[in-house]
């Protein structure tokens, strides 16, 4: 072979290599800015419901003592425990003061769905539960809670740190719609 073919076979060779840094340098800058965009449409895109002034949270209280009133029904923020609950459904309330653990959910980012089966016939209750129970399953059980809370006027009302959105009849898409807005948009939103 000829140095002529050497030299040219070097050169394809070290074309290929440039073609083939470049092609990565540009998949890590657009998936750089992709993230970077993402970020930003997290960051400004608008919560669902209603907005509830936030209350001052002081020190975390000891559980089971009495955290006081809160300034929505069910609350949104204020005073809490150090603990809180598990994310899931729960049929009954096994607590004095539970809204002292959920505040604490709702500081972490959570989003709850709060029902009031004393409104409904049983057959409309168990189809709450149902609905409820359907559409966390569909978005993942992540950070979320249902809860039964007897002094609501409507069968259902989700809240998250903030923000509270009542439903006279369940919409599937509104839930939904309500969590993915509003999921981890909250002081602590990295804590479990």
């Amino acid at each position: 072979m000829s140095t002529k073919t050497k030299r040219q076979q070097m050169r394809e060779r070290h074309l290929k290599q440039k073609t083939t840094s470049n092609l990565i340098w540009v998949g890590i800058g657009l998936s750089v800015i992709a993230i970077i965009g993402f970020m930003v449409w997290q960051g400004i895109k608008p919560a669902a419901g209603e907005s509830v002034p936030e209350m001052v949270s002081s020190p975390h209280l000891p559980a089971n003592s009495d955290p006081g009133k809160y300034n929505s029904d069910p609350p949104t923020s204020g005073t809490h425990y150090a603990e809180e609950l598990d994310a899931g459904f729960y049929e009954t309330n096994d607590y004095q003061y539970p809204a002292g653990y959920l505040v604490h959910n709702l500081e972490h980012g959570y989003v709850i769905f709060w029902y009031n089966c004393g409104l409904l016939e049983e057959a409309g209750c168990a189809d709450l539960k149902d609905q409820i129970k359907t559409a966390m399953d569909e978005l993942g059980g992540v950070k979320i809670i249902a809860y039964p809370w007897p002094s609501l006027e409507v069968p259902l009302v989700m809240t998250s740190w903030g923000r509270l959105q009542k439903f006279e009849t369940f919409d599937s898409e509104q839930v939904k719609a309500f969590y993915r807005a509003n999921l981890n948009r909250a002081p602590e939103p990295n804590a479990p």
